[in-house]
């Protein structure tokens, strides 16, 4: 077997996006983690010098709100979710070299520096602006935090930039009613000085930069779009009160949380450099550099990473991302993560119920280098985990180990299968390729196709049937040998993706996975007792995650902007899903009061062949003596649901933009109770 070469060592830093310390982490998070910890364990099994550094994003007028009703300080609230998120990346095995936060004096320097250096060189601007202004909080208001009636379509309980019903954009001032969503009041004009990040005058460099193979096609083409539509400055500055950094010499004006977030990258490494004598900050940051810098990001915050941070760093004097790359959202079942559905779940009810790296290995079977949406389908998890992990990886060792260990006292002998080996040690260089490639995907059917190879070697050879046979020992030796050294071979590729399993696999074949020594080939060898390195999934315990991640939709209405949640327009259907909802007209026999619902009313329907009781959110709407004897429609096929306050045998439909506009059919529509609505 010859040796595989090794490349010139590389130094690499990478980063991933700042996770918000307003929140836990949830499944559509680790997506983005779990993706950038398998090709940073990758880069490192290469033996590169790679630095994977994140931070928790700590400012921001959401934070100051919600420690405020928590009664706690900022500081505090950080720390703690700080712990949070540590202890969730940990237990899904993600391994940074540095974890730190951006409310911290690296990152206040580092961003001061840039500002300022930004400020010498012509590119910040000072105007006036006007804003709405809460008069009860004396707190400027930025439109997430203002609320009021859609002056479009009149829907309540509205954002002040768009509608989430009927889609329109407009700005606060055109609001029917607008109000703050921080105290209630109603908000009035002020004037206030803001300072600007000058964008505009980017535009031949971003287009250059754009480029320059440092985004995916996609990625780059759109950004094309908003090139030529022209860009517009950035407002970089926020009024006190406000949880951050205050701007040099400009007292009560602080950075918006979205400059100093990605100055975070710089701060964590800095932070990593000032604990590390073998680490130069400068030789990864200076214009110059020979080192590579790399941003996994999601598609959401595009803009941020590929227009305003290379502006900024190309303005400062740092050197420009050898590449930002982008992936998409995470679905689950088909469907945007659901509350209702339990679908929405958070990393730490994940770890109360499966293991950490089915997800991973889930997430980088179907990991690809573009931008698209990946699907988290439950049952697909289930089956494709149990077949390609247990099935087949596993399985190879729990065949053959037992052999070894009972009949050779742990003693591999010689490997007699040298063809078939060279395959799986070939191989890995194409499974490189894809890792380096981001291309999980395809290294992962690779190393199942080898894992193929392996299953069918055993099956052929039959191991347990010429061990019953008179003096095939070393038959049998040499069969276990070879099997044993391809599971190696596919532990050695899994690594990135398995590391704890690789761990253990390590500790029971007594050996290292190297990547580039793969070919020097385990004979004889002793080996330790061969324990389960894997359970199947089991179904139940996905379907007591998502129990556990079930909660009654939240209301549309709340006083606290980060709070809403409101469902989304759900995914397209097809004309068949369509029909099956059986649509019925329905009089209402009776109409009640529900206690201890505030817009619940409780609907006895007759269909025509019988009466259904279904709840009906429509209490703003009408007095329960206005509904009886009126019509309405109905799903009649709905599965009844149970909910707190009794069993719910159907859905009521209703029209209108809320509140008091809700509307049913009249008594004297024409149609009789029980008639098909088609």
């Amino acid at each position: 077997m010859t040796q595989a070469n090794a490349q010139p060592t590389r130094d690499i830093l990478v980063t991933s996006a700042l996770p918000y310390a307003n929140g836990p982490i949830h499944l559509g998070h680790l997506l983005e983690y779990i993706q950038t910890d398998i090709w940073v364990r990758f880069q490192k099994m290469r033996g590169h010098n790679c630095h994977y550094v994140c931070a928790d994003d700590a400012h921001g007028t959401a934070i100051m709100l919600r420690a405020e009703r928590e009664g706690i300080t900022p500081e505090a609230l950080i720390e703690r979710i700080n712990r949070e998120h540590q202890a969730d990346f940990s237990d899904f095995h993600i391994r940074f070299d540095n974890y730190h936060s951006t409310h911290s004096e690296e990152n206040r320097e580092l961003s001061e520096y840039i500002y300022r250096q930004l400020k010498a060189n012509g590119h910040i601007a000072v105007r006036s602006i006007t804003q709405a202004y809460d008069p009860e909080k004396n707190m400027f208001l930025a439109d997430r935090f203002i609320k009021g009636t859609c002056p479009k379509c009149k829907a309540e309980d509205q954002y002040g930039d768009n509608c989430e019903v009927c889609g329109a954009t407009y700005t606060p001032a055109e609001l029917i009613n607008p109000r703050s969503a921080v105290s209630g009041a109603t908000p009035v004009n002020r004037e206030s000085e803001h300072y600007f990040f000058k964008l505009p005058e980017f535009v031949d460099f971003l287009a250059t930069w754009t480029r320059s193979g440092t985004l995916q096609p996609q990625v780059a083409n759109k950004l094309a779009e908003w090139l030529d539509a022209g860009l517009q400055e950035w407002d970089i500055s926020r009024d006190a009160p406000y949880f951050g950094f205050e701007i040099p010499d400009a007292p009560g004006k602080y950075f918006y949380v979205w400059l100093d977030a990605p100055i975070g990258y710089l701060a964590s490494f800095k932070h990593l450099c000032n604990r590390r004598d073998d680490l130069d900050f400068q030789h990864y940051w200076r214009p110059d550099s020979t080192a590579e810098v790399y941003h996994f990001i999601g598609k959401d915050i595009i803009n941020f990473h590929a227009l305003f941070w290379p502006s900024m760093l190309h303005s400062a004097g740092f050197r420009t991302p050898s590449a930002v790359w982008a992936h998409g959202f995470v679905t689950v079942n088909g469907k945007k993560m659901s509350k209702s559905r339990g679908t929405f779940i958070m990393a730490r009810t994940y770890l109360d119920h499966l293991d950490p790296e089915y997800l991973r290995y889930y997430f980088a079977a179907k990991l690809t280098s573009n931008v698209d949406d990946m699907d988290l389908n439950l049952e697909d998890f289930t089956a494709r985990v149990n077949s390609d992990l247990v099935g087949k990886v596993v399985n190879i060792a729990s065949r053959t180990a037992g052999f070894v260990n009972k009949k050779f006292d742990g003693q591999l002998g010689e490997v007699t299968e040298t063809e078939k080996l060279a395959i799986f040690i070939k191989a890995g260089e194409e499974i490189a390729d894809h890792y380096e490639a981001r291309e999980f995907g395809k290294a992962m059917r690779r190393i199942m196709e080898l894992a193929d190879i392996a299953n069918q070697y055993v099956n052929d050879e039959q191991p347990w049937v010429v061990a019953k046979q008179a003096g095939e020992e070393a038959r049998v030796q040499a069969i276990c040998t070879n099997a044993l050294n391809m599971f190696r071979l596919l532990m050695t590729y899994l690594a990135p993706v398995l590391p704890k399993t690789a761990a253990a696999s390590q500790a029971f074949l007594a050996t290292q996975f190297d990547w580039h020594n793969r070919s020097n080939l385990l004979e004889n060898h002793r080996i330790n007792a061969f324990t389960p390195l894997m359970q199947r999934v089991d179904m139940a315990l996905v379907e007591k995650m998502l129990d556990a991640s079930k909660e009654e939709l939240p209301a549309a209405t709340t006083s606290n902007p980060t709070e809403v949640n409101v469902e989304p327009i759900a995914d397209e259907i097809d004309f068949t899903d369509f029909a099956k909802v059986d649509l019925r007209v329905a009089r209402i026999a009776k109409a009640e009061r529900v206690e201890g619902a505030d817009k619940l009313l409780r609907l006895t329907l007759d269909i025509g062949n019988g009466e259904r009781n279904v709840f009906a959110g429509i209490k703003s709407a009408y007095e329960p003596e206005q509904l009886e004897g009126r019509l309405t429609v109905m799903v009649a096929n709905l599965k009844p649901r149970k909910m707190k306050f009794g069993l719910s045998e159907g859905m009521v439909l209703a029209a209108g933009p809320g509140g008091k506009d809700i509307f049913i059919l009249s008594p004297d529509s024409g149609a009789t109770p029980g008639m098909r609505v088609m």
